[in-house]
């Protein structure tokens, strides 16, 4: 393990504590170490156009949007080469939540999330995207998909 010391000024400093504790980290390393990740994450994706992930896309709807779920589904079925599955919650007599589990190239993963979330009546979008290593195993006729650092 390689170790670094950074200079922070007091307000940054202040902040960047108050996340921590707000996120329940032991220390500033795991932090940090987070937050280079996702970083990291990010910037590979960006350079690599043809990066695999996996991801979660959760959203909030109101089902009584007219024909709404009837095109999320449609969309989903578009998409059935990146959808692994969907669960689908109640939260009251009008809004759900669902969650969609994703895999497949990443550019191709966020533009089916941003059409989801574009949807008119979708609330609340968020995609959690990882890229991923592909790994053909040895006597296993799947492929292996192997968070990126």
């Amino acid at each position: 393990m390689e170790r670094f010391t950074i200079s922070l000024d007091d307000s940054l400093a202040t902040e960047f504590d108050e996340l921590i504790a707000e996120r329940g980290y032991d220390n500033r390393s795991e932090a940090v170490r987070d937050i280079l990740r996702a970083y990291l994450d990010r910037r590979r994706e960006e350079r690599d156009a043809d990066a695999h992930c996996v991801a979660n896309l959760s959203y909030v709807y109101n089902h009584h949007e007219r024909e709404l779920a009837e095109r999320l589904t449609t969309l989903q079925h578009a998409h059935h080469d990146l959808t692994v599955s969907t669960m689908h919650a109640h939260l009251d007599h009008d809004h759900c939540i669902e969650s969609v589990i994703l895999k497949g190239p990443a550019r191709a993963v966020r533009r089916f999330a941003d059409a989801i979330s574009a949807e008119r009546g979708v609330r609340h979008g968020q995609l959690n995207l990882i890229t991923v290593e592909l790994h053909g195993a040895q006597g296993h006729p799947h492929v292996h998909l192997k968070p990126s650092h």
